[in-house]
C-alpha cells in the first residue's frame, strides 16, 4: 500500500491556502509530470528542457481550502456536485496552477472500502485524446488515509519551490 499525506500550503504570495497531496512522499503533481510527459512532447514544436520541466511540474496546482468545502466527501469520492463528474465517477485532486481548478484539473476515480481507500483512472478532460494516465492505482490504508486527511500538514511555501527562486524542484 502507498502512503498519503495531504498538505495545506499557500498560494503564491497570498495568505489562502492549497490542499496539495503527497504519495510516498512525492507530491501528486510530479506523478502527474511523468505521466503526462511524453504526452506534452508529442504537442511541442522546440521547448527547452528546462522550461518543458518547469511546465510539467507546475501544470497543476493544488484546491483551495475554500472550494472544498466538505474534505471528507471530496477525497473520499463522493465530491459536492459541482465537482463531480458523473460520467466519468472523477473527481478533482488536483486544479490549474492559475487558480482556478476547473481550468487545468487533474480527475481521479476514488473508490473506498472500510480497509482501503484507491485511486486509479487519473485523466486530464481537456485531453480526452489521452485517454487513462499512466499513474496508479494508488491504495491507502483506510485508517491511515483518514487520520492524514484529517490532520493535513501545514507548510510555509509550496512544496515544490525553492524558497526565493522560481524554479521548481522535485522531491523523491
Amino acid at each position: 500500500m502507498q502512503s498519503i499525506e495531504f498538505l495545506h500550503y499557500p498560494f503564491g504570495q497570498s495568505s489562502e491556502l492549497l490542499w496539495g497531496l503527497r504519495l510516498d512522499g512525492t507530491d501528486l503533481r510530479v506523478h502527474a509530470a511523468d505521466a503526462t510527459r511524453d504526452l506534452w512532447r508529442q504537442e511541442w514544436e522546440e521547448e527547452s528542457r528546462a522550461e518543458e520541466e518547469r511546465f510539467l511540474l507546475t501544470q497543476h496546482g493544488g484546491l483551495f481550502l475554500s472550494e472544498v468545502d466538505d474534505p471528507l466527501r471530496r477525497f473520499l469520492g463522493d465530491p459536492t456536485p459541482e465537482f463531480a463528474d458523473p460520467s466519468t465517477g472523477t473527481t478533482p485532486v488536483l486544479g490549474c496552477s492559475c487558480g482556478l481548478w476547473g481550468c487545468w484539473p487533474l480527475l481521479a476515480v476514488i473508490t473506498t472500502t472500510p480497509a482501503t481507500v484507491t485511486w486509479t483512472s487519473f485523466r486530464q478532460p481537456f485531453r480526452k485524446e489521452w485517454g487513462e494516465l499512466s499513474m496508479g492505482p494508488y491504495v491507502f490504508d483506510r485508517a491511515a488515509y483518514d487520520a492524514a486527511l484529517a490532520a493535513p500538514v501545514l507548510l510555509s511555501e509550496d512544496p515544490l519551490l525553492v524558497t526565493g527562486r522560481s524554479s521548481p524542484r522535485r522531491f523523491r
